[in-house]
């Protein structure tokens, strides 16, 4: 293993110059995917990292519960600085699974929560608040977007349905267009199912703090993602940025930060509404290598590459070492 089996820890930051490209040159849809599969990959291999480092590098502290085979000096000697880099692995899980449970159960009461609050609404798609704050916001359901009339006929039986949640203050603010292109970017969050690809780069960043320019980079992505979605469904790209611009001047953002609002996040809205002023992006999937973004994006996938065979291939090598280590 040697000093590879540090790699996946570090490698995240060949996945920064990708999280800026993205968002200004792919397609909302490309960059979204691209940068979750990138995050979820590079937070997953720099976890067994810390587990590999940790087991190796605690097996032969008086009283582990570890077998005494583990401590063979053949297993210490495959990675470097094995003792103070196990100590370091311990606390450094610790963090990752409290603080990923930790925002687990959070995203999980908020949506409970929310479902409650709508529980005395009439079960439509649409539900409207008599309030005056002006906010609106999509609420996943506990299902897929399988068959419509099956969750029509049970969602008084405590199935959760999609919901497009939003305040008599904000309808107020907006012309019958605008009301369309609100609802149609709010349908475009739940039918992609933006909160997964949010909830999954979140604990990636959790995992691997190296990792949060991907979490920033696809949080503005879903959103570009669903204003795109927007001005297909109602036909003009001027109409949905219009409705941005008077959301967010009039919007003091959504109840809590889990929930992914119309106009949530003041600061990327002068580049969602620029974006919508100008031409849409091309749809091409995958960028050419002689571009910079290209340049990028292949940097990414290749770091993303490396650091998968380098955790597969430091936890072979740990465990046959261990099997022969280790009597049976």
């Amino acid at each position: 293993m040697g000093v590879f089996v540090f790699l996946p820890l570090f490698l995240p930051l060949t996945a920064w110059p990708v999280a800026r490209l993205a968002e200004q040159h792919l397609h909302p849809r490309t960059a979204t995917r691209l940068l979750t599969v990138v995050a979820a990959v590079m937070a997953v291999c720099s976890t067994v990292c810390l587990g590999l480092l940790m087991v190796v590098g605690t097996a032969q502290l008086p009283g582990n519960p570890l077998p005494d085979g583990w401590s063979d000096p053949e297993v210490r000697k495959a990675v470097p600085y094995d003792g103070i880099a196990g100590r370091l692995a311990i606390p450094a899980l610790c963090m990752v699974a409290v603080v990923s449970g930790r925002t687990l159960w959070r995203h999980s009461r908020v949506h409970r929560r929310a479902h409650r609050a709508l529980a005395g609404l009439p079960g439509t798609e649409v539900a409207v608040l008599p309030d005056e704050t002006p906010y609106a916001y999509a609420l996943s359901g506990n299902r897929g977007r399988g068959d419509r009339n099956r969750r029509d006929r049970n969602h008084h039986d405590g199935v959760r349905r999609d919901r497009i949640v939003v305040t008599t203050g904000l309808l107020d603010h907006l012309e019958p267009a605008e009301r369309r292109a609100l609802f149609a970017h709010e349908r475009a969050h739940l039918a992609a199912r933006h909160h997964r690809h949010l909830l999954a780069v979140q604990l990636a960043a959790q995992a691997n703090p190296f990792l949060r320019p991907l979490s920033s980079a696809v949080a503005y992505t879903t959103e570009r993602w669903a204003d795109e979605d927007a001005a297909q469904a109602v036909g003009s790209r001027r109409t949905v940025a219009r409705a941005i611009g008077k959301a967010a001047l009039v919007s003091r953002g959504t109840p809590t930060p889990t929930l992914a609002g119309f106009a949530a996040a003041p600061g990327p809205v002068p580049r969602r509404v620029r974006a919508l002023l100008g031409p849409a992006p091309a749809a091409r999937d995958w960028p050419s290598v002689f571009t910079t973004v290209g340049l990028a994006v292949w940097g990414a996938a290749a770091g993303t590459a490396v650091s998968a065979m380098s955790s597969a291939n430091s936890a072979v090598t740990m465990l046959l070492i261990l099997r022969a280590a280790t009597p049976l």
